[in-house]
């Protein structure tokens, strides 16, 4: 994510004919790069038979919602998959059986690739880059190997939903600060999916640390009720709005989703199983048990605590990106089922440490570089698939230590970044940076790009409001 000089010639003497039709035109030549990796994808995927099996677990879910049936009795696929999800989604649902199959795949497919375009773009929002770069040449550039990841292979490969909740959370914590609609976004994917509903819990938490600081400082109660906590109410009010829909248009659905469904946890899938990439399926699978019990409900508490704590430390310091993915690993760690699919936020996770890398230089870049890579390996190297596992056959029960470790790469990378987390929030932070947060990284990127390097750590102006993020 780099530019050249202005003031040097286009194409120095010497240099190659393709190195400067890139340089020249960086965005059609990321744009046929991206073309290319996704068509390549798409051929595989194709050759691989996918079935896209969850896709026509949802399209069952619209057509009982449809029918008027019930909803959680309902099984689709000859895997004869139950529904999870709250009655919302299944609602939304609903258009997919509007489609024949081939389309509806097809449609699925093409969405899924436009929604990582997405991830990226907002990735590279709330990490405040590129500086140089034009922006949709940096996502694009981006976009074409990170499809590769393993979670947006398999999202892919199922027709999951998990980009799009992705997309709306980091539509959310990319906003103004001052939007008094951030929130929405967060409480549709909550509504949707139950796990996102972390990141309400955790603009709660920051911004009641923060209303603390302003009534200590002698500021009255108007001054305390700060963006944070107007955002995780717009969250919270988006949420039970989805619930009350669903109550009025599926009573008896909504009814038993909230006094049964909801708290069975097993009825999404066998625990131990490597595609469940959280701390219960990991902690199953160490303990050579189906069912973990009171140890992962102690490790998960002790997780979310830390998870959540380093994550309002991180925004109260004005590192929102750190906040934002810190949060999103405590989420998926904690989870009971965390499929392998469900770590699309990999790819901003990925991007945030090549960001940090590209900001220093010597030894700290290498370093950087390194954990980058070691982060990219993980997500990349579909290594959790290589230990023995077939659905129904509990072969993750007789692991030995190295295949335990394969099969918690994921587990592992959530617990890198909170240990990550941890060491930056030990540093000595900007005084202004903890008196005003509310500043986004992409802002400060910005300032420091239009005042110089001396600005780097600067924050938002105490008068006025923060600027609004951006490439």
């Amino acid at each position: 994510m780099t530019a050249l000089d202005p003031d040097q010639p286009t194409e120095p003497r010497g240099s190659r004919p393709r190195a400067g039709v890139i340089r020249r035109h960086p965005v059609l030549a990321a744009a046929l790069a991206c073309l290319a990796s996704f068509a390549a994808l798409w051929v595989a995927q194709r050759l691989a038979h996918v079935s896209m099996v969850d896709l026509m677990v949802y399209r069952a879910e619209g057509q009982t919602a449809r029918d008027g049936k019930d909803l959680y009795d309902m099984v689709a696929t000859s895997a004869r998959l139950p529904n999870t999800y709250p009655p919302f989604a299944a609602l939304l649902f609903v258009p997919l059986t509007f489609f024949g199959v081939p389309v509806m795949r097809t449609l699925a497919t093409a969405g899924n690739l436009v929604l990582l375009v997405a991830v990226v773009h907002l990735s590279l929002r709330l990490v405040g880059r590129p500086r140089r770069l034009p922006p949709l040449a940096a996502t694009l550039a981006l976009s074409a190997p990170l499809v590769w990841c393993e979670p947006v292979w398999t999202t892919l490969r199922y027709g999951q939903i998990n980009l799009l909740l992705a997309v709306l959370v980091l539509w959310d914590l990319t906003r103004r600060d001052t939007n008094r609609w951030a929130g929405i976004g967060i409480g549709i994917a909550a509504g949707i999916k139950l796990t996102p509903a972390l990141f309400a819990v955790f603009l709660a938490l920051a911004g009641t640390v923060r209303a603390v600081r302003q009534l200590r400082s002698g500021a009255g109660w108007r001054a305390a009720w700060n963006p944070w906590l107007r955002q995780a109410a717009v969250a919270t009010g988006t949420f039970c709005a989805t619930a009350l829909l669903s109550a009025v248009v599926l009573p008896r659905d909504s009814h038993r989703f909230w006094t049964e469904i909801v708290f069975a946890a097993d009825r999404v899938g066998e625990v131990e199983i490597t595609a469940n990439q959280s701390l219960r399926g990991a902690l199953a699978r160490l303990l050579h048990t189906h069912d973990p019990g009171a140890a992962w409900l102690v490790l998960a508490t002790l997780a979310a605590a830390a998870g959540l704590a380093l994550a309002a430390g991180a925004l109260l310091r004005g590192e929102r990106a750190w906040a934002v993915l810190t949060c999103a690993a405590t989420a998926l760690l904690i989870s009971p089922i965390s499929w392998s699919h469900h770590w699309v936020w990999g790819v901003p996770m990925l991007i945030l440490l090549g960001s940090e890398a590209l900001r220093h230089s010597g030894t700290t870049a290498r370093r950087w570089w390194m954990v980058t890579g070691a982060m990219g390996l993980l997500f990349c190297s579909f290594a959790l698939w290589w230990v023995p596992h077939r659905w129904h056959q509990h072969e993750e029960l007789h692991q030995n230590a190295g295949q335990m470790l394969l099969s918690a790469v994921y587990p592992l990378a959530g617990l890198t970044l909170l240990v990550l987390t941890a060491v930056r929030l030990r540093r000595p932070a900007d005084a202004t940076a903890i008196s005003e947060p509310t500043m986004s990284s992409s802002a400060r990127a910005r300032a420091t790009s239009e005042s110089g390097p001396d600005s780097a750590s600067g924050s938002a102006s105490p008068s006025g409001p923060a600027e609004p993020p951006g490439p």
